[in-house]
């Protein structure tokens, strides 16, 4: 089989890097569109069945000959090309792939073509989805959903505690667009950067746990009116909230212009200021908590998933990266191979078996413990 990987950054690189381990992949194909990100992928990956071009997601006529002959193509490019490359990938007879937002439009395209359009499936959408549902699943009757998740540097710098991991565009999103939750099973919002809480972590002692919208608003919305409450926080190092809402107060968020002078809005401002002293490279961790309220064959109790898991300091690859390049990865090649008939368009967690969804990524060391709390 072939699979096509868009975008060779830092989450289509992982992508891409656990497809080339694969045997039961004969073709690996990278295609991005930035020069100098191809060169330095070329430089720091090489493998028998690994394949790059040059190649811009906006130029359709130039992917066509690419993308033909794929069983899937996996999306790593802005969420503004996904609808018009998902509709491409399913004319050239392949599956789809995409770490953004659902796809409710190709359903109905992707159902007569008998092929998949998955969204959300990285960390958190994705990884995060499927570990709740199947919780969901497990339970006789669920109560509360409380999901925990983020990204953190093994050491936190000051003043704000925190590295960017890949996108300073989506941290400020965040941290500034309103964080579903549920509450008496009706879908309602909370300010970001707000609900603040403290939690112990092995490895890492005490974090700190505050509402941002995650990403996770279709998850959300799939349990209305199933589940009576449900909220997401994101895990970062106590301090990182509060300096960040003193940031995003000033308006340095917002998107209007500096002056009449200039094209450049405060938060155009702020993006490039993140980058240059939150980026470049460090070790970091992805910490995930989910626990699941309610009566399991006549028990009451939680269900609780629990990972910690670290950058691959020998195979060049963060915690970011992995986790939500490896469940992509992992998205793909299940469709690949047919671990799921039919064909249409929904998100990783209503789409996706969770049995060899998870059997994967604990073979590529991504291990999520599972453990049961009878209520006292």
């Amino acid at each position: 089989m072939k699979i096509t990987v868009l975008g060779a950054g830092v989450i289509g690189t992982a992508v891409a890097v656990d497809l080339a381990r694969d045997e039961a992949v004969a073709r690996v194909q990278v295609c991005e569109a930035q020069p100098a990100t191809l060169r330095a992928f070329r430089a720091a990956h090489a493998a028998p069945r690994l394949r790059t071009y040059e190649g811009d997601a906006r130029n359709a006529q130039a992917l066509e000959p690419i993308l033909s002959g794929s069983a899937v193509v996996v999306s790593c490019v802005g969420p503004e090309h996904s609808e018009r490359l998902a509709r491409l990938a399913l004319d050239l007879g392949a599956h789809f792939v995409d770490l953004g937002g659902p796809l409710p439009g190709l359903a109905e395209h992707a159902d007569r073509r008998q092929r998949w359009v998955v969204t959300g499936a990285g960390l958190a959408p994705g990884l995060v989805g499927v570990l709740t549902m199947k919780g969901v699943g497990a339970m006789d009757r669920t109560t509360a959903i409380r999901i925990r998740v983020g990204d953190v540097p093994i050491t936190p710098p000051e003043p704000f505690r925190h590295r960017l991991a890949h996108s300073a565009e989506r941290l400020i999103d965040d941290y500034t667009d309103p964080a579903p939750v549920l509450r008496g099973g009706h879908l309602e919002t909370r300010e970001p950067l707000t609900g603040l809480e403290t939690i112990e972590v092995e490895g890492f002692g005490e974090m700190e746990a505050f509402y941002t919208s995650a990403g996770l608003g279709a998850l959300v919305e799939a349990l209305e009116g199933t589940v009576d409450s449900l909220d997401v926080k994101t895990f970062r190092y106590p301090g990182h909230a509060e300096r960040m809402r003193f940031v995003l107060d000033l308006g340095l968020g917002e998107r209007t212009s500096l002056d009449v002078r200039t094209h450049l809005t405060y938060r155009d401002v702020l993006v490039r200021r993140l980058r240059q002293r939150l980026g470049g490279a460090y070790e970091d961790a992805v910490l995930l908590r989910i626990e699941v309220d309610g009566e399991r064959d006549g028990e009451a109790g939680t269900l609780v998933y629990e990972m910690v898991d670290r950058c691959d300091g020998g195979g060049g690859l963060s915690a970011m990266q992995r986790c939500t390049g490896f469940p992509a990865a992992a998205a793909a090649i299940l469709l690949a191979n047919r671990a799921v008939s039919g064909g249409g368009s929904g998100p990783a967690h209503s789409v996706l078996p969770a049995a060899p969804f998870l059997e994967r990524l604990a073979e590529r060391g991504i291990v999520v413990q599972e453990r049961w709390l009878a209520e006292a």
